[in-house]
């Protein structure tokens, strides 16, 4: 519709479509609100879906493998970064396997192959 065309029109003819479109809009405002939640209860339902992302699987809880011999309640599974003080005692000329704990043979890990 051009802009003359709503300039020629009646108040009251004005009035008819306002309502007209008022009334188109909303369902359509519905419609899309009852898709969103929809789909909002599928990404629910689906952790998968989620960014695309699967839930972690659960990881045992990994044993210490070193100590600190300074403060021996400090350890390191020998997993991720390694922590402040074991770079301190490899910088002080210590050896990984001076850091060792040394466990019952109960606990040891066999090795196979």
């Amino acid at each position: 519709m051009d802009n003359d065309d709503l300039t020629s029109v009646t108040t009251a003819e004005l009035w008819r479509l306002y309502d007209e479109v008022t009334t188109v809009l909303s369902r359509r405002m519905t419609a899309e609100k009852v898709k969103l939640e929809q789909r909002l209860r599928r990404l629910e339902g689906n952790p998968e879906a989620h960014n695309g992302q699967r839930a972690r699987r659960p990881y045992p809880p990994v044993l210490p493998k070193y100590r600190n011999p300074k403060n021996p309640s400090e350890t390191w599974s020998g997993r991720g970064k390694q922590p402040r003080w074991l770079k301190a005692q490899l910088r002080a000329g210590k050896k990984l396997n001076d850091l060792l704990i040394d466990r019952p043979s109960g606990q040891r890990r066999r090795r196979t192959g």
